[in-house]
Order: C-alpha cells, then sequence, then structure tokens
C-alpha cells in the first residue's frame, strides 16, 4: 500500500521505542523477563504493526493492523506508569514517555479514521 517510512506517526513510535530501551537499561535484573521485556515488546509492536499494515493490499487490513498498534500503544502506556509506580522511572522519564506515547495514540486515531473514512 504504502512506504510505512513515510508515516509521521511509524517514525515517532519508532523513536518511542528507542526510548524506552534506553529508559529500561537499568531497570532491576530481576526484572529483565518481567516488565523490561513486556514494555519493550509492547513499544516495539507499535512501529511493526503499523509497518506490517502497510504491506497489506486493502484498507481494512491496514485499518485492522492500526487498531493492533492502537493496542499496543495502551498497553505501552500501562507498563510505564507501572514502572513508575514501583520506582523503575523517574517522574520527569515517566512525564516525557507517557507524552509521547498519548501523541502516538491521537495520530494512530486520526490514521484510523481517515484510512476507513
Amino acid at each position: 500500500m504504502q512506504n510505512y517510512k513515510d508515516l509521521k506517526v511509524w517514525a515517532k513510535a519508532h523513536n518511542f521505542t528507542l526510548e524506552v530501551y534506553k529508559a529500561t537499561e537499568n531497570f532491576p535484573k530481576t526484572e529483565t523477563y518481567g516488565i523490561t521485556n513486556q514494555l519493550r515488546r509492547a513499544a516495539a509492536s507499535i512501529p511493526a504493526n503499523i509497518s506490517e499494515g502497510c504491506g497489506k493490499n486493502t484498507k481494512p487490513d491496514f485499518a485492522n493492523f492500526l487498531n493492533i498498534a492502537m493496542g499496543s500503544s495502551n498497553e505501552s502506556e500501562y507498563f510505564l506508569l507501572l514502572s513508575k509506580d514501583l520506582g523503575y522511572l523517574s517522574t520527569e522519564n515517566y512525564e516525557t514517555l507517557i507524552k509521547d506515547i498519548n501523541e502516538i495514540k491521537a495520530m494512530l486515531i486520526g490514521l484510523i479514521a481517515k484510512v476507513r473514512g
């Protein structure tokens, strides 16, 4: 359908994923297979599903993958909150990442509406 790298939401989601990886580098080693892994997977799932959807041939298929990306955005948001509440993320880092994920969610909502048009 289109090149995913041309989508601003994909670029924002990719950068968000990079920031999540940086933010989780110092999480406790006991969380390597817990929150660290889950948050990283949820974050990476956002741009991955956007890119996969761009390779589909129909708008409904693309919209479906955008919806999956939205679900991963919500999952990321929860794991950020949990990480902050457990003391793994500073309030400042949390607020920056939450701002980013909320922007991504807004962009996804707009793109989904446009694709379903």
